[in-house]
């Protein structure tokens, strides 16, 4: 997985593309630190490039969804497609975050 994180008006947009995987999971640790530091009200997750996410790419989204919280911010997860947008419904994720197309 490689990431991209741009500041926005409103918060941040973080773009993923490749394939989320256990072995992503230091890397995200960065995302999860600018998402302590950012300024504003939503992290966008931007999915459009993602091709796969397994289960420990899902509990990365809850990981931070938990630092995001206490500040009040909320998580998007947008643009999802085909494989990823299909494990995002199976795991009812659009329960736990807003999902948009």
């Amino acid at each position: 997985m490689d990431y991209t994180v741009h500041t926005t008006p409103n918060g941040m947009r973080v773009a993923l593309n490749g394939r989320m995987t256990l072995i992503d999971h230091e890397k995200f640790r960065a995302v999860v630190e600018a998402i302590e530091r950012m300024e504003g009200q939503v992290c966008v997750f931007d999915l459009s490039s993602l091709e796969f996410v397994d289960s420990s790419g899902l509990g990365m989204f809850l990981i931070a969804r938990d630092i995001a919280q206490p500040k009040d911010v909320e998580i998007e997860l947008a643009g999802a497609q085909d494989t990823v947008k299909r494990i995002l419904e199976i795991a009812k994720f659009n329960t736990l975050f807003r999902v948009t197309p």
